[in-house]
């Protein structure tokens, strides 16, 4: 078998058998498979594609290629949430604890965030002491004494998907469905869980801009997932607008407590509760996805999920006095309003602007090895339906970066659009694929 053949058959178009794609994968991770012919390799896949098969034969490959969590030691149904990514996007840190709280195990692992999206590990890691590195033997032992843990990936999980990701990254073979899916299919189904619930978001903010895209992305991870015993259910949301109010990472993380004391903040209460739902209902916990949304919004009012969250706080070495003292989360020196020229209502706020914005102004990392301030971001003070007067705020800019604040004005507010009727107010959950 030659690797040539075996790039020359997927760039004409031909699917390749299972032992093609492993004797290739296998061959680049001990380095038999030089970095030049697994870009070609790639090349092909992005713009010839893979069917069904190849792609659960790409991500069992990707599985094999490092450790497993082992958690059948563990009583409970376990489940874990994915996200493809957003401007604003803080689910996570709400969703863990609050579905915690109603008795499901979630080792939840995240990433950090590139570009203009943000990063879970990041707004997490704004907290102080807050540990996203531990040992399997420590995830467990979280998973039995608070019920949930957030944690990045391991270097021992999926080291495959790593030396793919990279090389994917600098070689624009990033967008490819079947490379995405084995991504993070082969990482997810590390974790040993028995439900899965994806969160593919679809608009301007997000990875997927067009619903078609995200759709063929929902169904591949969907099929993969219920094809390898997990069951997987996606939801496709809206990314659009920012989601919630606060774009950054220590200003996240106060968000997200804000609504775990109570806060009612619309959009992202309604895609934290619906996937929290669904988490449930994955793993047969309940059946209906309306008595679902009621029983985890108990858990917000009675105060299980803050409690949770604490809990787990605490367990990963950080401050719990974060959510009496505010204060002790990082924040910035510099506080900038952003007015509006006009008046009328709000028809837009593109999520993408803002999300550049916030990077500029310190929120974000243009390549993985950027430095991020954990204090930068912005705070959205009006959202769109919502009216606003000549010279009203419609955000502050929260940076150490003197320098950025006009830049970043400028690109945030060409994505704000004002006119004279309100929008028709929509929906954040856009399909269900299942």
């Amino acid at each position: 078998m030659r690797v040539y053949e075996i790039i020359k058959k997927k760039r004409d178009g031909h699917a390749l058998e299972r032992e093609e794609i492993e004797f290739l994968l296998e061959g680049y991770l001990r380095g038999d498979v030089p970095d030049y012919q697994m870009s070609a390799f790639l090349m092909s896949v992005f713009f010839r594609g893979m069917d069904g098969e190849e792609t659960r034969c790409l991500t069992e490959t990707m599985l094999r290629s490092g450790s497993l969590l082992d958690l059948s030691d563990i009583p409970g149904r376990k489940v874990d949430k994915h996200s493809t990514g957003g401007v604003g996007d803080k689910v996570s840190i709400i969703l863990t604890p609050l579905v915690a709280s109603a008795g499901l195990i979630v080792p939840m692992m995240t990433g950090r965030g590139l570009g203009h999206t943000g990063g879970t590990m990041d707004k997490l890691e704004s907290i102080p002491g807050f540990r996203t590195t531990m040992t399997n033997d420590e995830i467990k032992e979280g998973l039995r004494r608070v019920g949930c843990v957030m944690v990045g990936f391991s270097e021992e999980m999926a080291p495959l998907d790593r030396r793919l990701y990279t090389l994917r990254d600098v070689t624009a073979t990033v967008d490819s469905i079947p490379l995405i899916t084995a991504s993070i299919m082969s990482k997810k189904l590390a974790e040993g869980i028995d439900g899965l619930v994806l969160d593919v978001k679809t608009g301007s903010g997000a990875f997927m801009k067009d619903i078609d895209d995200a759709r063929a992305l929902a169904g591949s991870m969907v099929k993969i997932g219920n094809s390898m015993g997990v069951k997987t259910v996606a939801v496709i949301t809206d990314m659009d607008e920012p989601l919630g109010m606060a774009v950054g990472n220590a200003i996240e993380v106060n968000e997200c407590i804000d609504v775990l004391n109570g806060r009612q903040i619309d959009d992202l209460l309604e895609v934290t509760l619906y996937l929290g739902a669904m988490m449930l209902r994955v793993v047969g916990m309940e059946e209906e996805t309306d008595r679902a949304v009621e029983r985890l919004r108990g858990l917000i009012k009675d105060g299980s999920a803050l409690k949770k969250f604490i809990e787990m706080v605490e367990f990963q070495g950080g401050n719990p006095a974060i959510v009496e003292r505010r204060s002790l989360l990082p924040h910035s020196c510099l506080s900038v309003e952003v007015t509006s020229d006009r008046e009328g209502f709000i028809t837009a706020i593109d999520a993408e602007k803002v999300g550049i914005a916030s990077m500029m102004l310190g929120a974000g990392r243009e390549r993985m090895d950027s430095d991020i301030d954990h204090a930068a971001g912005i705070v959205l003070e009006k959202k769109v339906g919502d009216y606003v007067g000549r010279d009203d705020v419609l955000c502050t800019f929260c940076t150490s970066r003197e320098e950025a604040v006009s830049m970043a004005e400028r690109i945030f507010l060409e994505g704000v659009r004002i006119g004279d009727t309100p929008p028709e107010k929509r929906s954040r959950i856009l399909e269900v694929v299942a």
